[in-house]
C-alpha cells in the first residue's frame, strides 16, 4: 500500500463502523437517543446589527434545547418532554408533538457565532444572530467580452 494511501472500506463495513460509534456515544451524548423528526415553526427577522428567530416552544426546558451555528446556517435542537403517562387509547385528540425537534435556517449572511445569545420567556424562544461587521467581500464587477471584441 502507498505511503498516503487509505485502506479501502466497504461500504457495509462503513456503516457498520458509523452505527456503532454512535452506539458507544449514546450514553455520553444524551441528544443522540431522540429522533429529530419534529419540525419547529420559527419566525425570522433581520435589524440592521443580526437577526432574530423567534419560535414558541412552550413545554420545553431552557436545558432541553440546544443551538448551533456554523457561517450562515442555525440550527435548533430540542426535546419536549410529557410528565404523565396517558395511555393512547385515552386520547381522544392528539394534535401536540411531544418529542425530538429540530429546524436549521439558513441566514442570508454570515454571523459572529461568539456573540449569539438566547433566552426563554413565557415559552418563547429568541435567539440573537449579530451579523459579522463590516464587508464580507466587495462587489464583482462583470466584463463584457462582447464589448472588446467589438473594439478590435
Amino acid at each position: 500500500m502507498a505511503k498516503n494511501q487509505k485502506p479501502e472500506t466497504s461500504v457495509d463495513d462503513y456503516y457498520q463502523q458509523l452505527a456503532q460509534l454512535t452506539t458507544d456515544n449514546r450514553e455520553a451524548n444524551p441528544w443522540l437517543n431522540e429522533d429529530f423528526s419534529g419540525q419547529l415553526a420559527v419566525d425570522v427577522y433581520q435589524t440592521d446589527d443580526g437577526f432574530t428567530i423567534r419560535a414558541a416552544i412552550a413545554g420545553v426546558a431552557a436545558e432541553d434545547i440546544d443551538i448551533s451555528v456554523n457561517d450562515d446556517m442555525v440550527t435548533i435542537r430540542g426535546v419536549r418532554r410529557i410528565d404523565d403517562d396517558v395511555p393512547s387509547n385515552a386520547f381522544l385528540y392528539q394534535e401536540c408533538y411531544w418529542g425530538g425537534f429540530s429546524r436549521s435556517i439558513i441566514l442570508p449572511s454570515p454571523v459572529d457565532a461568539d456573540a449569539v445569545s438566547a433566552n426563554l420567556k413565557n415559552g418563547i424562544l429568541r435567539v440573537h444572530l449579530p451579523k459579522i461587521a463590516g464587508p464580507i467581500g466587495a462587489p464583482i464587477k462583470v466584463v463584457d467580452e462582447d464589448d472588446e471584441e467589438d473594439e478590435e
